[in-house]
């Protein structure tokens, strides 16, 4: 039987950097659902003559959204949020790369999948790339859970060989031999693959030769890494690769930057690497609490969206600080308020950038990320909770706009109902209280 939800809704199912008309607000608006899919979605009325036999749940006082997408986080970095006062460097040497030894441990892996995706859906959170672990152990680990919760998840084991703690390093064999491993046990059978080489720092050129042969190999699979996050890190990469342009060339002698490649930060890009990677159609995850909070730097949003590369936001749990999707979107509002040469974003692109503009990064453009007939049902309920500044600001706001800001604003985990995806329940407030 087919679904019809009532509430107010936004999405942009096309892309308001580019289009005015790119917003979409239904205030007594209609979600129809059926197996799993959304066959409607527009005023309430006009779906009820529709689907007059859709069973109706009215969720009026509430507000749903798509799903969103984190381009950029990492499993093994719960349990370090919270880690203030470092750059990127000494923070990975002093809090990230301690705890990710630990993953060592299938035991503390397992309970560590279960906070991270617990996390993931508990703040809206549908669809994920996720940086993994070291060990293909807590991979197994992470990607079991990882179907289990039902979650959108791309991941793959981190490959390193060097300047990191010793019992992260792994050869280039094993790195092929266990990669590989895991891309045939898991990929396409209801997660997805991303070959994931820390960085360059950490990655010599036997290593990255390695993940090129990967990809190669297994042409479906997805590319991700790190990019010009720190300076310091910059300086380092360009002492390692001397015969390297800039940071980006490092990738891209290894074929390893194309439309299936995230990178994460660039946030010191030229113009020079824009251009190319524009051309290569790859695109940025944009982490702007991981780049407050680690002091690396604020990024270029307007350079990388006049070079037409594609940018999505990522929550980069540890560096950054949680994993809502809402807060890296008013975050990234923030900073680029105060970036000499930032966007004035609107409510409107920051809605895209968390929710259409991973989906299309992640190539899943016509699956997810708006609620277009024919989507994957993947969205989020969210609710004011009662007397709270929240509910006083939607119940009074002037225009649909000014909700959504004061969602972005104001929401958190607090505010989230209820996820799901594919149509399927992976998190309910009221179930997580009741426990």
């Amino acid at each position: 039987m087919s679904e019809l939800l009532r509430a107010t809704i936004f999405h942009t199912p096309r892309n308001p950097f580019h289009s005015t008309d790119a917003f979409e607000v239904f205030s007594d608006g209609g979600l129809a659902i059926e197996e799993g899919r959304i066959c409607g979605c527009g005023e309430f009325d006009e779906l009820r003559r529709r689907f007059p036999a859709a069973r109706v749940r009215d969720l009026r006082g509430g507000f749903l959204l798509p799903g969103f997408v984190d381009t950029h986080v990492h499993y093994p970095q719960v349990r370090v949020l919270g880690a203030l006062g470092h750059e990127l460097l000494d923070w990975l040497n002093q809090s990230a790369l301690p705890e990710e030894a630990r993953m060592r441990d299938r035991n503390h892996a397992r309970c560590v999948a279960g906070e991270f995706l617990r996390g993931l859906a508990s703040h809206g959170t549908t669809t994920a790339l996720v940086f993994g672990a070291h060990f293909a152990s807590a991979m197994e680990v992470f990607f079991e859970a990882a179907l289990s919760s039902g979650l959108r998840i791309s991941s793959g084991l981190v490959v390193s060989d060097r300047m990191l703690l010793p019992e992260l390093h792994v050869t280039p064999e094993d790195a092929y031999q266990q990669s590989g491993d895991l891309i045939r046990r898991y990929h396409g059978r209801g997660v997805e693959y991303a070959v994931t080489p820390r960085f360059a720092l950490s990655a010599s050129e036997a290593l990255l030769e390695i993940c090129q042969t990967l990809m190669r190999e297994h042409p479906g699979v997805r590319f991700q890494t790190h990019i010009n996050e720190n300076a310091s890190e910059i300086g380092e990469v360009a002492r390692l690769f001397p015969w390297a342009a800039d940071y980006l060339a490092v990738y891209e002698k290894f074929d390893l930057i194309s439309d299936r490649s995230v990178l994460a930060h660039n946030v010191h890009a030229t113009d020079k690497a824009l251009a190319r990677l524009s051309a290569h159609g790859a695109s940025v995850a944009h982490c702007p609490s991981s780049n407050a909070s680690l002091g690396s730097g604020l990024f270029p949003l307007r350079r990388h969206m006049a070079a037409g590369v594609r940018v999505a936001l990522g929550t980069d749990v540890g560096g950054g600080t949680g994993f809502g999707m809402l807060k890296e979107g008013l975050q990234a509002y923030l900073l680029q308020r105060l970036s000499p040469e930032g966007l004035v974003l609107t409510p409107a692109q920051l809605l895209y950038l968390a929710t259409r503009a991973g989906a299309e990064a992640l190539g899943l453009a016509e699956e997810t990320g708006d609620f277009s007939e024919g989507r994957s049902a993947d969205f989020v309920y969210l609710r004011p909770p009662e007397r709270s500044p929240l509910e006083a600001v939607t119940k009074n706001a002037e225009s649909a706009q000014r909700v959504l800001a004061a969602l972005f604003t104001l929401a958190g985990s607090e505010s989230v109902v209820e996820t799901r995806v594919r149509g399927r329940q992976v998190y309910c407030a009221e179930e997580t209280h009741a426990q």
